[in-house]
C-alpha cells in the first residue's frame, strides 16, 4: 500500500500543477491567460520535478503507467504493477479535480468547450488518428528511453532523478509536443478525461472518447519499443 499511496500523491501533484498551468494559460480571465506554449511546457516540467521528488523515496516515482510497464519489462518484476497503475490513475483523477476546483470560475467564464477540455486532457492539433498515434509513440519512446538511462546509475532520489526527468519532459514538450500535446502518460490523459466527463462544467462538450485511446495505447507502444532498443543496444 505504500507504493499505491506514494504513486497517488506523486501523480496528484503532477496533475494538479500540470493541468493547473494549462488552465492558467487557456481559460478566460486568468492572470496567465494566453501566456503561451513555453509557459505550459515549463509548468509541466516543474510539475514532473515536484511529483517525482515527492514519490521517489518510497515508490521510485513512476507516476506513469508507461514507465511502470517499461521498468517491469526491463527487470521482469510484475507483482506491484497493478498497485502502481491504480495509484497513478486515482492520483491523476484527484489532481485534475483539485485543478478544476482552483479554476472553477474560469471554466465557467470560458465559452469555448474545446479549451475547457484542453485543461483536462490532450487533443491533436490536426486530427489524424494514425499520425496522432505515431506522435504519441515517438514522444513516449524518447521519454522512456531517457528514463531508462536516468534510472540506470546509482540514483539518489529513487529509480528516477527528479531534475533529469523534469528536463527530459521539458525537452519533449518543446520539441515534440506540438502535434498532440504530448500526453506520454496514459494516466495523465485518462484520469482527467474521466473527471471532465463527470464534473458539472458549464457549457462543456463531450469528452472526446473517440480520441481517448490514442494517448493510452501510444505511450504503451512507445514504452515497449524503448525497452526493446535499450536491451538491444545498451551495455
Amino acid at each position: 500500500m505504500n507504493i499505491f499511496f506514494s504513486e497517488l500523491i506523486g501523480t496528484f501533484l503532477l496533475i494538479l500543477l500540470g493541468n493547473g498551468v494549462v488552465a492558467n494559460v487557456v481559460l478566460n480571465k486568468t492572470k496567465g491567460n494566453s501566456s503561451g506554449w513555453i509557459v505550459i511546457t515549463f509548468g509541466w516540467a516543474i510539475a514532473v520535478f515536484v511529483g517525482v521528488y515527492a514519490a521517489a523515496a518510497v515508490s521510485g516515482a513512476h507516476l506513469n503507467p508507461a514507465v511502470t510497464l517499461a521498468l517491469a519489462l526491463k527487470d521482469g518484476i510484475w507483482e506491484n504493477v497493478p498497485m502502481y497503475m491504480a495509484g497513478q490513475l486515482l492520483g491523476a483523477m484527484t489532481g485534475s479535480l483539485f485543478a478544476w476546483i482552483q479554476y472553477r470560475q474560469h471554466f465557467d467564464a470560458t465559452e469555448n468547450p474545446d479549451l475547457q477540455l484542453g485543461a483536462f486532457c490532450t487533443a491533436p492539433a490536426i486530427r489524424s488518428l494514425f499520425h496522432n498515434l505515431v506522435s504519441e509513440v515517438i514522444g513516449t519512446f524518447a521519454f522512456i528511453l531517457g528514463v531508462l538511462f536516468i534510472a540506470k546509475p546509482q540514483a539518489t532520489l529513487g529509480s528516477l532523478d527528479a531534475l533529469p526527468a523534469a528536463l527530459l519532459v521539458l525537452g519533449i514538450g518543446l520539441s515534440l509536443g506540438g502535434t498532440t500535446g504530448y500526453a506520454i502518460n496514459p494516466a495523465r490523459d485518462l484520469g482527467p478525461r474521466i473527471m471532465h466527463s463527470i464534473l458539472p462544467i458549464k457549457g462543456k462538450r463531450d469528452s472526446d472518447w473517440s480520441y481517448s485511446w490514442i494517448p493510452v495505447v501510444g505511450p504503451f507502444i512507445g514504452a515497449i519499443l524503448a525497452v526493446m532498443i535499450f536491451r538491444a543496444f545498451h551495455i
